[in-house]
């Protein structure tokens, strides 16, 4: 069973911290030419100023497992403080850092902070609610993520014009929360653990470890696939001639419906099964993207952007949801780091992983194959869920 629901100022808390993750690595996009050109003096720079957007995502999927640890054993309250401090501390630090190798630590250490907030949030929201309304909540987590991308990554490229510094200071917005979440959250009353692990079956606790993989793995390709609109779109769009003003705003409008398709989450999972959402989060996923890969406008290009965000925000507060139902109670925050270290693991690799694709097909045929494949894992995953329900009306 599920705490009781916390009130309004800890539920906002909650939400509030949400909208720090998503933007986490990408706010200083806007800023990276002009810190090329500040940097233009340290050895590899050129590399190294790439590296402080990528260094981030690496980090926090290489410290999430410790912050589910953590959440587990200290609890999600304590998790949540710390990570709101360390990301307003080191996320601020590039106003003032001038050194690029030190820049690059402290994104290391921004990533930490984000594993630990993602990590704690989830945490927290299983422990407070159960069925329908913890589907709910877990919706509102990720649109919340979304819309923080919406409104803090224009801000950045707004300052970034005036000094590739100043979207550093938009970090500083997890200490205006940290007062809340010491007035307002309040640690759940942790479940005694569960018997030795002899009690539980060898197959059924096999089976469980190879559904949680691969649920953190279809979190990897989701995002590894959908991070090609940060990454590959401008490039794309570039051959349309479209400026950064139009590249940001398609990105964004991404984002948007990714939101929307979270806050449609809680009704759809009241009326189709955890698989099915699965199914059309990923043809949703792989129809957008080939649109966008046979596009022959900026328009259609939108359009398919528009589509792959809807899925993407389908897709993820459901695997949040499958992994607590999978997940002993002291095991949760261990489980759902798990899912951070995908998302974000994802992320990183979607570079190096759709590069070949690009040196092989062009961007535009990038973008239709990745569609094909995501299309074509939507229709085995249809089949697979139909045969079993023929089977049974057949008995």
């Amino acid at each position: 069973m599920a705490a009781a629901a916390p009130a309004r100022p800890a539920r906002g808390t909650v939400l509030a911290a949400a909208t720090l993750t998503i933007m986490a690595a990408a706010i200083i996009a806007p800023s990276l030419p002009q810190m090329r050109e500040a940097f233009a003096g340290t050895p590899g720079a050129d590399v190294l100023v790439r590296l402080t957007l990528t260094v981030t995502s690496l980090a926090i999927a290489i410290s999430a497992p410790l912050s589910g640890i953590v959440a587990d054993r200290l609890g999600r309250r304590p998790l949540l403080v710390a990570g709101l401090v360390l990301y307003a501390l080191t996320g601020t630090a590039g106003v003032v850092v001038g050194d690029l190798y030190l820049l690059l630590v402290t994104r290391a250490l921004l990533g930490a902070a984000v594993g630990a907030i993602m990590t704690a949030i989830s945490a927290m929201i299983t422990d407070w609610f159960d069925g329908p309304r913890r589907a709910s909540f877990l919706g509102l987590q990720q649109a919340f993520a979304s819309l923080g991308g919406v409104v803090f990554l224009p801000l950045a490229g707004l300052l970034a014009t005036v000094s590739w510094q100043l979207p550093f200071l938009i970090y500083a917005a997890a200490a205006l929360i940290v007062p809340f979440a010491l007035l307002t959250l309040h640690e759940a009353p942790r479940p005694e653990p569960p018997g030795p692990p002899a009690a539980t079956p060898g197959r059924s606790g096999q089976r469980t470890a190879a559904r949680v993989t691969g649920l953190y793995a279809l979190a990897l390709v989701a995002t590894l696939v959908f991070y090609m609109a940060p990454t590959q779109l401008p490039f794309l769009l570039a051959g349309f001639g479209t400026g950064p003003v139009v590249t940001g705003a398609v990105i964004a409008g991404s984002t948007l419906t990714s939101a929307a398709g979270a806050l449609a989450f809680p009704a759809l999972r009241r009326r189709l099964t955890s698989a099915t959402i699965t199914t059309v989060s990923v043809g949703l996923l792989g129809l957008g993207w080939l649109l966008a890969g046979t596009a022959g406008t900026v328009v259609q290009i939108a359009a398919g952007l528009l589509v792959g965000g809807a899925g993407v925000g389908l897709a993820v507060p459901n695997l949040n949801l499958r992994l607590t139902e999978l997940a002993p109670p002291d095991r949760r925050g261990r489980v759902l780091s798990g899912l951070v270290t995908g998302i974000f693991l994802g992320q990183f690799l979607s570079p190096l992983a759709v590069q070949p694709l690009v040196q092989a097909y062009g961007l535009a045929g990038a973008f239709t194959w990745t569609g094909v494949a995501m299309a074509a894992g939507a229709a085995i995953s249809l089949i697979r869920t139909i045969r079993p329900q023929r089977k049974g009306e057949e008995r």
